[in-house]
């Protein structure tokens, strides 16, 4: 009866791979904050870019994808070489390749959990065999062409994966902030598109409960571009020729649409080790054995490499605390003031108007630099009605509505204040963005603590507009993309 619960015991234990998954999906987001706020990390963090498949609008999320950051990278070709990208997936696939797949992957571990729930499986066959090379088409068309075309062509970001596919973006940055209260405001802004790539993400969460990791099989475009490292990273699944017999266990016994070990195919898993009857798999980066065989080893070595995980772990421990604890207290980003959707305190005007960012109150005095080398001071636009806009160079929809800006601004001018805001963490340069645009209202960068956006109760998600009237109150304060009809229909609600 004893052995009975051992082996109970021992069969609910996590492996190994499943923990090192498990921690990475947390340091992938570390920012949980962000899931009770329902806010998006901005700290100088997201410049760099983590080795999974992980939604940078995720609330958690610490980095940015680098699917996003490459297809962003390709839409600003006219104004820069994405030598950045190019660099960081050459590290990791020379590095890792497909074992950022098979440990570190995020939305890998969730297909894998997807998997477990109790139904009949789809075996691997010649059919998804020929499906796996879907993932590269993906690659070159909606990571790669579409990108490229749009931004050559149009001037305009279009991240087309994760704009029409990913269904990571869906559930982790979609599904992630629309589930959180604070941001029930955000269901207006929903359309087809968002219900297009929900009914995607439950297809592929459908496709991945009967068949083993299906989005990552067939459609994801990273995995393809990790694949095409995999012959020669640095840590990887690795096969002893000399114990190998040949019997093609590892290869039946693989959920991955593999024709031998190492192949573009394999996640590096390792799963394989413990069918092969030779014992001639392993884990290694270079000549370091990671993970070996039961009983393939000297019983002295399998201390040494006891010893050794309990330091690494050890290790790794102490660096998730320390990330949990930047992530969600000390750093500047996240101890900076935002604003929590209260009136902001203290200031009270002659007409005893309460200072805040929502309509009927008077929003806060601000002076910020311009990047035409003036500033702009709230206080001195009092007469005048004004348009306060915040916008990114990675946001399609603000780059579209700029004009729309200016046009209003030129029409009104002499009548208009108006300001068009950057947030503080930069991908592109907007000074090079705008150079040859002519729009004629200023543009500014907000300053390291980002104090307009906490000011006018700014969020990461965009475009946003402010209006205020010529008293300085708010009459409009919304999340949304505006039209000239909505611009003059807004100007002529502020005038009166």
């Amino acid at each position: 009866m004893d052995n009975r619960k051992t082996n109970r015991l021992q069969a609910l234990r996590p492996s190994t791979r499943r923990l090192v998954q498990l921690y990475s999906a947390l340091l992938h987001n570390a920012h949980l904050k962000g899931f009770i706020d329902g806010e998006i990390y901005q700290g100088k963090a997201k410049y760099a870019c983590v080795p999974g498949l992980n939604c940078y609008s995720c609330p958690g999320a610490a980095g940015a994808c680098p699917l996003g950051a490459l297809q962003n990278a390709l839409a600003s070709t006219g104004h820069r070489a994405g030598w950045y990208m190019l660099g960081i997936l050459l590290l990791f696939g020379v590095m890792l390749g497909r074992t950022i797949c098979g440990w570190i992957c995020p939305f890998g571990l969730i297909q894998e959990l997807l998997n477990r729930i109790p139904t009949f499986k789809l075996r691997k066959s010649r059919v998804t065999r020929a499906l796996s090379w879907l993932k590269y088409a993906v690659l070159a068309v909606f990571v790669l062409a579409i990108p490229l075309w749009y931004g050559l062509q149009h001037d305009l970001p279009l991240p087309a994966f994760c704009k029409y596919i990913c269904p990571a973006g869906t559930f982790e940055g979609a599904v992630g902030l629309l589930s959180n209260p604070n941001n029930d405001g955000l269901f207006g802004m929903l359309g087809a598109l968002f219900t297009n790539k929900l009914v995607i993400m439950l297809v592929i969460g459908l496709a991945c409960i009967f068949c083993y990791r299906a989005f990552c099989r067939f459609l994801c475009p990273l995995g393809a571009i990790y694949g095409l490292f995999n012959r020669f990273c640095l840590v990887g699944v690795r096969v002893d020729a000399g114990r190998c017999n040949g019997c093609g266990a590892c290869v039946r016994h693989c959920g991955m649409d593999v024709r031998h070990v190492g192949d573009h195919e394999c996640i590096h898993c390792a799963k394989c080790m413990d069918v092969c009857a030779q014992k001639a798999i392993s884990l290694k980066a270079g000549r370091l054995t990671l993970k070996a065989p039961a009983g393939a080893e000297a019983p002295e070595i399998q201390k040494k490499r006891k010893k050794a995980g309990r330091v690494a772990w050890g290790a790794a421990l102490a660096v998730l605390c320390f990330a949990l604890a930047w992530f969600n207290f000390l750093d500047p980003a996240v101890r900076a003031e935002k604003g929590t959707g209260a009136a902001l305190p203290a200031e009270q005007s002659a007409e005893e108007i309460p200072v805040g960012y929502e309509p009927g109150m008077r929003l806060k005095d601000f002076s910020i630099a311009c990047l035409d080398g003036s500033e702009f001071r709230l206080a001195d636009t009092r007469g005048k009605v004004v348009f306060i806009n915040l916008w990114a160079t990675y946001c399609t929809p603000c780059i579209k509505e700029l004009p729309y800006f200016d046009a209003l601004y030129r029409e009104h001018e002499g009548d208009i204040a108006m300001l068009a805001v950057h947030p503080s963490m930069v991908l592109d340069d907007p000074a090079a963005f705008l150079a040859d645009k002519g729009y004629a209202f200023p543009f500014a960068v907000d300053t390291e603590d980002d104090a307009v956006w906490g000011i006018v109760k700014g969020t990461s998600t965009l475009p946003q507009t402010i209006v205020l009237d010529r008293n300085g109150v708010v009459t409009y304060n919304q999340i949304k993309s505006v039209t000239p009809e909505m611009l003059d229909a807004l100007y002529a609600q502020a005038a009166e």
